[in-house]
């Protein structure tokens, strides 16, 4: 995707205010809707307020926290997806990295993967204690790694920001009150996925729902390859994992 690249490239061209910030690990996850006609995706809008993309539509998401890798499970990630997130990563971190994904998924908009079980599972502190009073073990199973991108280098904030996609039917609970006025995402929308050009969507978000699309065409399998963005010698580069 030549005209991908390019589009991303004019990311590139900043000032570097930050050229020793690392990239911190973190996740998001798109939650598709595909009981109708026309697939369906979830975006909140950020908070005006926000220092990272302010009032743009997003996918819900965020840091990895350390106890996100002892959260009990109901099932593990694909070994396929497994095998690409550990190209610089551990066992240990890629199954962080998609249970973080669940997690801030919950905090930011409300809607909780899983499946619910007894007896409920430990929860390894307060960030997952919603699950445990719930009874849900989140299902990794049932989420795709799709796309890798890391924020070029002078930002201030800077992300290695793993991907991954999940059918609407894997929400089991809804909790109402997450998202308004004063929270970090003030609105959702389930957006047709032929029109999120129309949102103003930042390159990144945009670059990866139209790699979601293509993976969609091509079936959704494990085994597709993952494009990985990032910069190299100046430049971004789409590599395949």
């Amino acid at each position: 995707m030549p005209d991908t690249v390019d589009r991303l490239n004019a990311l590139g061209k900043i000032t570097p205010t930050h050229p020793a910030m690392r990239p911190k690990d973190a996740a998001t996850l798109i939650i598709l809707d595909r009981s109708g006609p026309a697939p369906k995706v979830l975006l909140g809008r950020r908070h005006d307020e926000h220092a990272f993309m302010p009032g743009r539509f997003v996918f819900p998401g965020g840091r990895v926290e350390a106890a996100d890798a002892r959260m009990p499970s109901a099932s593990e990630l694909d070994p396929q997806a497994v095998a690409k997130l550990m190209q610089g990563a551990s066992t240990r971190k890629a199954r962080a990295l998609a249970l973080a994904a669940i997690r801030e998924t919950f905090e930011e908009t409300g809607l909780m993967l899983g499946v619910k079980r007894d007896p409920p599972p430990a929860a390894p502190g307060d960030l997952w204690s919603a699950f445990a009073v719930a009874g849900i073990y989140p299902d990794l199973a049932a989420l795709q790694f799709v796309a890798r991108a890391i924020t070029p280098p002078g930002l201030s904030r800077r992300f290695d920001t793993r991907f991954f996609a999940v059918d609407a039917q894997a929400i089991t609970r809804r909790t109402d009150g997450i998202v308004g006025p004063q929270a970090e995402l003030v609105e959702l929308l389930w957006a047709p996925l032929a029109d999120t050009q129309e949102l103003g969507l930042h390159t990144i978000t945009a670059v990866v729902l139209e790699e979601l699309e293509a993976r969609a065409a091509a079936g959704m399998g494990h085994g597709l390859p993952v494009p990985y963005y990032r910069m190299k010698n100046q430049r971004f580069v789409r590599e395949l994992l």
